[in-house]
């Protein structure tokens, strides 16, 4: 009986290869755009397909080559292998289905922002597909760390820096939304300090947004008197014109926001932070090149949208 074929990837063969060629994770990991953790988990995966140990584990200079005698012994074949597999994506360049791209962004992006540039974007790109999922900004962070499937995060970032990359995308000023025929509609000037007595419906605990009107308020010495909480701009906006309360939430340029509602709008110029959205990426690796076509295409829109 012959023995069962191992499960082997293209990205665990990889990194066995480009080890071999370094000589160090970090180097091998510089080749491939992904983290030397990354690197690491793929030899670990191909080892235990394998059965045998591949590479060196001990930490400091390593003074000899970086495989075992098994790592080098399999090195021969990986190089086949990925060879092979170059053959064959090239023998069916063109005839395989669409490329996958999976997004996680915030629910007031897609609503407002990613809808229509994904109607414009399949238009530009037949052979890619978007994949959305909503999510608050601190759960697209997570998620971005933790799941390898996930592309791209489209978000105002909620802790910007350390592990993921931000590319930003626009900028959105705040306006005030009350119910039709509000009497601070009628108002010159309206502040903050004119909503402090008002029943204010608030963005969920945990987002950008909720934190940018709240610290605006503590900037004023006010404490808002918050009536109720929601997840999402379009909830918010129809809470507001059922009478539940007024808002302060971010406008697009367009007005997409509160179109075909009956409630009123007053900017705020300057009197709540700007909310910054852009793309979110695990920083030193590289989005597979449907993901970049995406993000470039993106960053082309909000260029022109801009301007």
């Amino acid at each position: 009986m012959s023995r069962p074929l191992p499960s082997l990837s293209t990205d665990q063969v990889a990194a066995l290869v480009e080890l071999s060629r370094h000589g160090t994770l970090r180097a091998a990991a510089a080749a491939l755009h992904v983290t030397e953790q990354g690197v690491r988990n793929r030899l670990l995966a191909l080892e235990r397909r394998v059965g045998a140990e591949l590479y060196h584990k001990r930490r400091g200079p390593r003074p000899g080559p970086p495989l075992t005698r098994h790592g080098e012994a399999l090195l021969p074949h990986a190089l086949a292998f990925l060879d092979r597999g170059r053959e064959l994506g090239e023998a069916f360049a063109g005839a395989v289905g669409p490329q996958e791209v999976h997004v996680a962004a915030t629910q007031y992006l897609i609503l407002y922002v990613l809808v229509d540039a994904i109607r414009r974007f399949h238009r530009a790109h037949p052979a890619i597909r978007v994949r959305l999922s909503t999510h608050s900004e601190r759960e697209i962070e997570d998620a971005l760390l933790r799941d390898p499937e996930l592309s791209l995060g489209v978000a105002a970032p909620y802790e910007a820096g350390g592990e993921l990359a931000y590319a930003h995308l626009l900028t959105l000023d705040w306006g005030l939304v009350t119910p039709h025929r509000h009497r601070l509609l009628r108002k010159r000037g309206v502040g903050l300090a004119d909503l402090a007595d008002e029943p204010l419906i608030l963005y969920e605990r945990g987002s950008t947004g909720r934190q940018h009107v709240l610290d605006a308020f503590r900037g004023l010495g006010l404490t808002p008197r918050v009536e109720l909480e929601a997840t999402s701009t379009a909830v918010v906006v129809r809470m507001v014109e059922a009478g539940l309360g007024v808002a302060v939430v971010p406008l697009t340029p367009g007005g997409e926001v509160t179109r075909g509602h009956r409630v009123g709008v007053r900017p705020l110029p300057g009197a709540v932070r700007p909310i910054h959205s852009g793309v979110l990426t695990r920083r030193n690796e590289r989005p597979l090149p449907a993901a970049e076509a995406f993000a470039r295409f993106l960053g082309a829109g909000a260029t022109q949208t801009a301007s």
